[in-house]
């Protein structure tokens, strides 16, 4: 039996989206999204995204790790919108449920806005920081961004005892100015550096905010390897944060159809 996809990409985070509208597949096992995110083996992907039939929204969009672990992902949420307005909705702006809740977006060209949850954020000793941006995240800054080896260094923060219930994502930043950081980021689900992760992006510019001691509203510029994103927000008062929008590109790479028992 065929599977049809498309495949996205968000500043290099690439995704694999299947149109599950009709409900044929409810039922993808774990060990089928693991291969088809397997790049010597399969389709090759960050993760795997299915857009499904929604009640109460435009679409629900059910995501899944490369290993198969269920998360939210900024990047993917975009590329999620993209693929509705390409071949299921023609419309700007939607409203989707996520495994975080409900989200807005926004599309202008190929520029995806999409808001995010309100979070908090506290500063904690050597600026090394825990928030929630839809997915956990921890953040450590770096003097020397380049030169860091992430995998090997995220992988030890990942999988340390502090975080061996659940794992977390970890990002290693570098500042450039008050209003702009580089990143690099070890995700959880994928078990390696990505080109981006949009989750972390925000994460990001949060804890630069509050390390560079910003309040109101505030546009943060994030590189990643992949390319550039833009993360807007109100910082309210020492530590919450709202009206949080991850703004960036989310474009179709390729598509086509693949044996679901390959």
């Amino acid at each position: 039996m065929d599977l049809n996809f498309h495949k996205y990409q968000g500043t290099g985070n690439d995704f694999i989206i299947v149109d599950n509208f009709n409900g044929n597949w409810d039922k993808l096992e774990t060990k089928f999204i693991q291969s088809m995110c397997d790049r010597n083996f399969g389709i090759g992907g960050d993760g795997l995204i299915k857009i499904n039939r929604s009640p109460q929204f435009d679409f629900e969009m059910d995501y899944y790790n490369a290993d198969g672990t269920k998360s939210f992902c900024g990047n993917g949420a975009r590329c999620a919108v993209t693929f509705v307005k390409d071949n299921l909705i023609n419309n700007s702006q939607f409203i989707f449920s996520a495994i975080d809740g409900v989200h807005h977006a926004q599309i202008l060209d190929r520029m995806v806005s999409l808001k995010m949850n309100d979070t908090y954020c506290k500063l904690e000793k050597n600026h090394d920081i825990i928030l929630n941006t839809g997915s956990p995240h921890y953040v450590k800054y770096v003097s020397d961004l380049n030169g860091m080896d992430v995998f090997n260094e995220g992988r030890l923060i990942r999988y340390s005892s502090a975080f061996a219930d659940g794992g977390i994502n970890v990002n290693f930043v570098m500042p450039l100015t008050s209003h702009s950081i580089s990143i690099r980021t070890y995700e959880r689900g994928v078990e390696n550096e990505t080109l981006s992760c949009g989750t972390g992006a925000t994460a990001c510019a949060i804890v630069n905010a509050v390390v560079e001691d910003l309040f109101g509203k505030q546009t943060i510029a994030v590189r990643v390897k992949g390319g550039e994103l833009e993360v807007t927000f109100n910082r309210i008062n020492q530590s919450d944060f709202e009206d949080i929008y991850l703004i960036g590109p989310a474009l179709k790479v390729f598509e086509g159809k693949i044996d679901i028992n390959f």
